[in-house]
């Protein structure tokens, strides 16, 4: 101990010894500190100048003195920093592609090397980045137009400088956000195939062709692309195929019908957020049934199953993994077999508050017309569902007038129980809660015929009140018109409604928004 106390003492008297020797001999510096202000969250559009020019106060700092640097970062990306500028005054022409940045500007006092930054957001758009994507005919071949949110220009034929081949029989133009490449979430489905698109102006490459994401021979022409849970489904020709994704990009398999042909329709809960193991709805039409196709029953951690199966062997199959909680709704006795299905349809309408958007579906018998919702859920009930199935709407459509016509399109509304439908340039409207179901009519566009007759079904929250919008392409005299018209507020009585109106097109096909990706 006595040792210890020694060593202490020492180091203590070493410790004196310097301080009395330091005379305080330093090199001081004139800190003068910069308050940086006058710099706001920006957004600007591509090849637009970005001029921004901060509040340092009131002391000067002279460029001989100290550094000015401003840079960005994307903050959807892994990318290194990019300096758009070294002066006191940011003055940028914007060369960045489309997207979320973090703006830095930072000052450096040259002599000492000491900083000072700040940081806002940059949101980078261009003229392309959200509006309505019009798919069009054009003489048989697919022309997309593109009508842009932030300027309100309408570019024509917007794929025609790109290398991508031609292609032929436009069915449907889609965005796939959350189940496909991020670079490019938009889907151009044709007669002769689908390809994807870039997610900035459309741009193209060999490798977005609907072929790399397919693992069977046959080449593959869907109607159209239907997600839920982990998977999705498409219908080409009369066969439906099932491409997994649990984490990672999945390939199309084999068809998934065995021994009959399927519509090229395909029910799935399009309202939950969160499904772990999804049903699809599909209608055999060698059968005349619909058929319940839930693919990860195959899988041993749920016994190994049948994943397809009819609808009353698949309730059973619900009511064993969830007793009393396998169905919902009495709104049919039997599941329908025997007739045509004219037409189905996803919605986000759940009247039994079930996170079970219903699927509508239209079949005939003869001249009698039937309506009826189908509900789809999660086999495990982990997540939102608290059903598997649902029986959850059934009317008799045989009085609306003109419901079976041979150019009859439809399309039902996931703000309340409304059908539309249109024939030649007229809009009917069917309430499904009046008994018995009558039509009345909403508008009659004179002297044209509608094409193009749907709900868009937004994906960004800010956006789905405009879920409830009526979108109507129609054609007159060789040209194509687009109309939107709001629901929400009007409560879907469309006959009150003044419609935003588009011109200059070919006759339209379809239309989907598109929405800010950033």
């Amino acid at each position: 101990m006595r040792d210890l106390r020694y060593i202490l003492l020492l180091a203590v008297l070493l410790a004196a010894a310097a301080c009395s020797q330091d005379k305080g001999n330093y090199d001081y510096v004139d800190l003068r500190e910069p308050v940086i202000a006058g710099l706001e969250d920006q957004s600007v559009q591509t090849f637009s100048t970005l001029r921004v020019q901060p509040d340092l106060g009131e002391e000067e700092f002279p460029e001989e003195e100290y550094a000015f640097e401003w840079k960005v970062l994307n903050q959807n990306a892994s990318e290194e920093a990019v300096v758009i500028g070294t002066e006191r005054n940011l003055d940028y022409e914007v060369t960045l592609a489309p997207g979320a940045y973090n703006l830095y500007f930072t000052l450096t006092q040259k002599s000492t090397g000491l900083y000072w930054q700040k940081g806002v957001s940059l949101i980078v758009s261009s003229s392309m980045s959200e509006g309505w994507m019009v798919l069009c005919d054009d003489e048989g071949r697919a022309r997309l137009d593109f009508i842009s949110a932030l300027t309100s220009e309408t570019m024509g034929d917007v794929l025609r400088g790109s290398s991508m081949p031609q292609m032929n029989g436009p069915r449907r133009i889609q965005w796939l956000s959350d189940k496909t490449d991020a670079a490019s979430p938009y889907y151009l489905l044709t007669d002769d195939g689908a390809t994807r698109l870039g997610k900035d102006a459309f741009e193209w490459k060999p490798e977005y062709d609907f072929g790399y994401e397919v693992a069977v021979q046959e080449k593959l022409t869907p109607y159209s692309i239907v997600s839920a849970g982990f998977g999705k489904v498409v219908v080409s020709g009369t066969n439906a195929h099932y491409c997994e994704i649990m984490g990672i990009a999945g390939l199309y398999g084999s068809a998934v019908n065995k021994g009959f042909a399927v519509s090229e329709y395909v029910g799935a809960n399009v309202l939950a957020s969160q499904v772990y193991v999804a049903v699809y709805l599909l209608y055999d039409i060698d059968n005349k049934r619909f058929m319940a196709y839930c693919p990860l029953l195959a899988t041993n951690d749920l016994g190994g199953l049948d994943p397809l199966a009819d609808m009353s062997a698949m309730g059973q199959i619900a009511e064993g993994m969830a007793p009393g909680a396998g169905v919902l709704g009495t709104a049919f006795d039997k599941w329908p077999e025997g007739m045509d299905l004219v037409y189905m349809e996803n919605t986000r309408y759940d009247p039994g508050n079930a996170k079970m958007g219903l699927t509508y579906a239209i079949l005939k018998d003869g001249s009698t017309c039937h309506l009826y919702g189908i509900q789809l859920g999660d086999m495990l009930r982990y997540a939102d569902c608290t059903y598997v199935l649902g029986k959850g709407y059934y009317a008799d459509l045989s009085q609306c007038k003109d419901i079976l016509h041979q150019d009859a399109l439809y399309a039902f509304s996931s703000l309340k129980g409304y059908m539309y439908y249109a024939v030649g340039g007229t809009v009917y409207r069917v309430n499904l809660t009046e008994t018995p179901l009558k039509s009345e009519v909403q508008f009659t566009l004179s002297g044209e015929k509608i094409t193009c007759f749907k709900f868009n079904l937004y994906q960004k929250s800010e956006n789905m009140q405009k879920s409830y919008d009526l979108v109507v392409g129609s054609q007159k005299n060789g040209k194509g018109i687009l109309r939107v018209y709001e629901g929400r507020e009007s409560d879907g009585d469309f006959s009150i409604v003044q419609p935003q109106k588009y011109e200059g097109f070919t006759t339209i096909v379809d239309a989907s928004y598109k929405e800010r990706v950033y």
